[in-house]
């Protein structure tokens, strides 16, 4: 028996990975999505939607952090944001994402450290 082979993706390089929790349950329901849909923008008009400073992002349904909403993630250095108002939004792009510094008053967990 044979089987043929799959190929191996592959993806171009980024420097921070944004997941967009877009559920109706952390947050105002279609608040959430609404962030998301205005992340494409954003990120363009930062200078970080390509290149190797790039931002990928995607949505996910729930993270089950279900208050405080709406709920963001950026790897790899695992921080986690509430209250994601639009607001709020730009300060996270402007000063991590671009600057490297989270925001510290908006950050309610931060996943395990190398080291």
């Amino acid at each position: 028996m044979t089987t043929e082979a799959v190929p191996k993706p592959s993806i171009t390089p980024y420097k921070h990975y944004v997941l967009m929790c877009t559920g109706p349950r952390c947050g105002q329901e279609g608040a959430g999505q609404a962030l998301y849909d205005s992340l494409w923008t954003k990120l363009k008009a930062a200078g970080i939607h390509e290149g190797p400073e790039r931002t990928k992002f995607n949505s996910v349904s729930c993270f089950g952090a279900c208050k405080g909403g709406p709920v963001m993630c950026v790897q790899p250095q695992g921080i986690w944001y509430y209250n994601v108002t639009p607001t709020n939004l730009d300060r996270i792009i402007a000063e991590h994402l671009v600057g490297d510094q989270a925001v510290q008053e908006l950050v309610f967990h931060q996943g395990p450290q190398d080291g």
